[in-house]
């Protein structure tokens, strides 16, 4: 469970959206979720006077009946550790055991107590919103239909049922030249470009040119299969391209041209051309990662650049943004000729994906529930997004939010020389957020310098929506 303390200094009881992270599994789940509360008070990790999340959106939040919280928070008002009134909502009573404190030599805090009140890192969804319900069906037919050899060692580029699905869902609704053929179904974006590396080394590529605003977690996984990296400035227009005709031995671009990641601006159309128009003159391949590019709120998402030169653009997707990153599914939509080296790449490794995940997305797709479930979030982040426009300018009507209207988080721009502070107090708050300078990457001979720009990486997606007022008045509260 998390740490729902004050507010502000002047002790005000935390706003209503204290997130509980409370697991409950069994059937004992009225017992422990009142065991959990009750530790939390006993142990001062719930403050005295914090106000409780109701008992329906608690009950959301932890995929239980309501009649479970209900029945626990009348046991613990009974009890003397909540306080119940009408109008007030459940509290945490004032009067409550001292806090325990831990003697001498003590075991250390269990990481789960120590995690931020508030996660707010970028790449997490909303998942308490996963579609279970929907999800468990899709798994039971699936399962039910499923040929006894699908339960075999099987094709490493993925069963036909994903792999047929995928290819009409890309082809429809992101705009993606995509047959079964071409697509290699993997464990997620960093098992792909994996993948993508070793077939790159085979291929002799020494260098492989990168946003200069990213993830270094998959800089680093290129540099380890012995790629070197070269970053390309990224300004309101995308990636530069044009720079890309002078960096020796490039003989690939990572890009995530719908949305670029973190910063939210598209690659505009002539530097999509341009790009694709590089690529067939150096015979360079260009690696597409639709990060979040299903997610966009003030007009149709912006269709796939694969769709320009399939032979040139290896296609990267998965349901990390969609779903959840657990499910860890992913596909490679492929040049043809490339097929063959990256299923001999994946079989010297991580032959097979989950089968049983693999047919459950399938029916996820065919029946329907997977674009209903995108329409939902989309609804959903996009009145996210606009709450938090709106209540940045009324409270902190300096800080401007940049980038598109898309995807699950946004740039927040802050005063010049108070990023450092501002993360350091969000930390202080419970707040997990990044800065903008986190995500750079600047090489000694890449021939030019950031602006400097002082901004935070705010991902408005991933709150559950019993924290989600609790996280913008704490993100306030720490904004210059």
């Amino acid at each position: 469970m998390a740490d729902p303390r004050t507010n502000s200094a002047a002790g005000r009881p935390p706003a209503f959206g204290a997130d509980l992270h409370v697991e409950l599994h069994g059937p004992g789940l009225r017992a422990g979720l009142t065991d959990a509360l009750r530790e939390a008070v006993r142990t001062g990790r719930l403050a005295p006077g914090s106000r409780l999340p109701a008992s329906r959106s608690l009950a959301a939040d932890l995929g239980v009946s309501r009649n479970t919280v209900v029945e626990s928070y009348v046991e613990l008002v009974a009890e003397g550790w909540l306080t119940a009134r009408q109008g007030s909502g459940t509290r945490v009573a004032t009067r409550v055991p001292e806090p325990h404190r831990a003697a001498p030599g003590a075991p250390p805090a269990r990481a789960d107590e120590c995690r931020p009140r508030y996660g707010l890192w970028t790449g997490a969804p909303d998942l308490a919103n996963f579609p279970r319900t929907q999800w468990l069906a899709a798994a039971r037919r699936a399962l039910t239909a499923a040929p006894h050899d699908a339960l075999g060692y099987g094709d490493a580029r993925g069963r036909t049922e994903p792999r047929t699905a995928l290819a009409d869902y890309l082809t429809r609704a992101r705009g993606v030249y995509a047959g079964p053929e071409r697509i290699v179904v993997c464990s997620g974006f960093h098992h792909g470009l994996a993948l993508m590396a070793q077939a790159l080394r085979v291929r002799r590529v020494r260098a492989v040119a990168v946003e200069a605003y990213g993830l270094d977690l998959y800089r680093d996984l290129l540099r380890r299969a012995g790629l070197h990296t070269a970053p390309l400035y990224v300004d309101e227009h995308g990636a530069r391209i044009d720079d890309l005709a002078r960096l020796p031995g490039v003989g690939a671009v990572l890009l995530t041209p719908a949305h670029q990641y973190p910063t939210g601006v598209a690659l505009c159309p002539e530097r999509r051309t341009a790009v694709v128009d590089w690529a067939r003159a150096t015979g360079g391949l260009i690696l597409e990662d639709d990060y979040d590019g299903e997610f966009r709120y003030d007009r149709q998402p912006v269709g796939a650049l694969q769709g320009l030169d399939p032979e040139r653009v290896v296609y990267f997707g998965s349901v990390s943004k969609s779903l959840a990153p657990g499910i860890r599914l992913g596909w490679m939509v492929l040049p043809e000729e490339l097929v063959p080296e990256i299923v001999t790449a994946k079989g010297h490794g991580d032959y097979m994906t989950s089968t049983l995940e693999q047919l459950t997305l399938a029916e996820f797709i065919v029946s329907g529930a997977y674009d209903r479930h995108v329409r939902s979030m989309r609804l959903r982040y996009r009145r996210r997004r606009d709450q938090l426009v709106e209540v940045l300018r009324q409270r902190a009507p300096g800080i401007r939010v940049t980038g598109m209207a898309a995807g699950l988080q946004t740039v927040l721009e802050l005063p010049r020389g108070t990023e450092g502070s501002v993360v350091q107090a969000a930390a202080r708050q419970g707040l997990a957020i990044r800065g903008l300078t986190q995500f750079r990457y600047e090489a000694p001979d890449c021939g030019w310098q950031f602006l400097e720009r002082d901004a935070l990486v705010f991902n408005y997606a991933a709150p559950s929506d019993s924290a989600w007022a609790g996280a913008l008045d704490a993100l306030c509260g720490v904004l210059p």
